[in-house]
């Protein structure tokens, strides 16, 4: 009987994806951008992102000379910023330690910053034809389903089984393409057919060999994360105003919206006024709120309130953090996906709602 790997190697040339920007290319950089966008990131959403950035920064030097605020803000609104800091800090790398050229073993392409095991085995893959295993989300429910692991696969011990069992899979000739066929197949039959919600076995080339087909547990496996409530947080956003200018602040390059710019916040239950006054010592209208809007993270909820504010006319705030922009001119920066929301839905013809304020 045909192995799970031949199986997919027949299937792929008529029902693989073959069209997508980054396809029928060896080149690592534009392999290793893709590959990082994909992280969480459904096909779609990544394919105008990644034609952009691939534009503005067409090979590995031009990342690394790019200023982050430059790289962040073509990251705008594809979420988990990290990614774009990783992506800036790791093509310094290569330019610094591997004189602009890519690494090809999956162990060294590991090393860079923001690239796991499955991402550089990837890599290694489709950029220079070695035969390694990826383990991303979808292969591990084509894997869990295909040999019946129970349990949830971020589990250490599941996680391990899953490892073995991807490596065991890997086609025994990887010679002529073989590897980047079977390793795109495993992407794309996960992407397309083995999906979480309403998997079309009926047309799934594993089919006959799938213990959760058999069994008939399809929908129970993989195993689902044991949920917790998420936490709820909630924060004042202060949407300061000068001469229909913005005022946006850097924020801090590690934890939520990392070296993104955004507008100042402020705790629940504080006053605007006194806290304009004691922070930047700037006079400012009373505060008219505006819609409050919900924002999800992975780890949490946020409810943001924004409040609009008027700055009197001789106030200034002068620092490197801050900036005063024109709201078109703020669009342009690397800035949250709520933030860019609460602008384009708050102002018109450029301006900044003043009436409001």
């Amino acid at each position: 009987m045909p192995s799970l790997a031949e199986h997919l190697i027949r299937w792929h040339p008529l029902n693989g994806r073959h069209d997508l920007p980054w396809q029928q290319r060896r080149d690592p950089y534009a392999i290793w951008i893709s590959e990082i966008m994909l992280q969480q990131t459904q096909v779609s959403t990544v394919i105008p992102y990644y034609q952009r950035f691939m534009q503005t920064f067409p090979a590995v030097d031009s990342l690394a000379n790019a200023p982050l605020d430059a790289v962040l803000a073509l990251w705008s609104g594809l979420g988990y910023y990290s990614r774009a800091r990783n992506l800036h800090l790791a093509a310094q790398r290569i330019m610094q330690e591997h004189q602009g050229q890519f690494p090809e073993s999956r162990e060294r392409i590991q090393q860079l910053p923001g690239i796991g095991r499955s991402t550089a085995a990837a890599i290694a893959v489709f950029a220079f034809g070695q035969r390694e295993a990826i383990l991303d989300g979808n292969v591990k429910r084509i894997l869990a389903r295909f040999f019946g692991i129970a349990g949830y696969p971020g589990q250490p011990k599941i996680q391990k089984l899953l490892w073995q069992q991807a490596e065991a899979a890997l086609p025994a000739d990887h010679r002529g393409g073989l590897i980047e066929i079977y390793t795109q197949a495993l992407m794309d039959l996960g992407s397309t057919v083995c999906t979480r919600s309403k998997p079309q076995c009926d047309l799934c080339p594993l089919q006959p060999q799938c213990i959760a087909w058999q069994q008939q547990r399809v929908a129970q496996l993989p195993a689902a994360k044991p949920r917790k409530p998420l936490p709820r947080k909630e924060t004042v956003l202060l949407l300061l105003q000068h001469q229909q200018r913005l005022l946006l602040e850097k924020r801090p390059s590690s934890g939520i919206w990392g070296g993104l710019w955004c507008p100042p916040e402020m705790t629940i239950g504080a006053d605007a006024v006194d806290y304009c006054r004691q922070q930047w010592g700037i006079a400012v209208q009373s505060p008219v709120e505006m819609p409050a809007l919900d924002h999800q993270f992975t780890h949490f909820k946020l409810r943001i309130y924004p409040q609009c504010l008027d700055v009197a006319a001789d106030s200034r705030v002068a620092s490197p953090d801050y900036i005063w922009l024109k709201p078109a001119e703020a669009l342009e920066l690397g800035i949250p996906a709520p933030i860019r929301s609460i602008l384009m839905q708050n102002f018109s013809a450029g301006k900044l709602p003043l009436g409001k304020c």
